[in-house]
């Protein structure tokens, strides 16, 4: 009889933040799932985003920043100077459905995870006040998201059947590219 082992390698993990410490040991499953949310996330936001740039008529954020967000956000005064300044206006119709879709595209390949993470993430965060209805308490979809994203940045979720991973290994004058340059940890993983 053939058993299948699941072996656990260095699943644990420690952040010390203002002098408080947290530890913790992820299930070796947990890559599997850090996989789905990437992937699932780089589909929602690349099919958001080609939605916007196939549509029949051109993008525009100008309506929802005027008309749709709610008088009770924190930034609705940010949100009505966007949709009123014109150069911000066109600026947001472009970087709004090539945002979504350049995010959604690095995240399904698992290249520049960190770094389209954290604009997913940002996006995620000004939908949060475009949004807000805090009806049912602060925690709502798009905060949810916003975590969602973050997590896949913190645990490198481009090094998961992402190229990422390749790209941190790629060798330059026998060292790896992120040795060589470290600073890349930022972007990648």
């Amino acid at each position: 009889m053939t058993t299948t082992e699941i072996t656990t390698g260095t699943n644990e993990f420690e952040s010390t933040i203002g002098g408080v410490t947290v530890r913790g040991r992820a299930h070796s499953l947990s890559a599997w799932f850090v996989l789905a949310l990437r992937l699932m996330m780089g589909y929602a936001f690349l099919y958001s985003g080609w939605d916007k740039i196939a549509a029949a008529e051109p993008f525009s954020a100008t309506g929802y920043l005027l008309n749709a967000v709610p008088a009770e956000s924190p930034l609705v005064g940010l949100f009505h100077w966007m949709g009123t300044t014109p150069w911000f206006a066109d600026f947001l119709a472009v970087a709004v459905p090539w945002g979504e879709l350049l995010v959604g595209l690095a995240l399904l390949a698992g290249a520049f995870t960190r770094l389209a993470a954290f604009f997913g993430a940002f996006m995620m965060l000004m939908f949060y006040f475009g949004n807000w209805d805090v009806a049912h308490g602060l925690i709502n979809g798009d905060f949810a998201y916003m975590l969602v994203f973050l997590s896949v940045a913190a645990f490198g979720a481009g090094r998961i059947l992402g190229l990422d991973a390749l790209v941190e290994r790629y060798e330059i004058d026998g060292q790896a590219l992120v040795e060589k340059y470290p600073r890349l940890r930022y972007i990648l993983g």
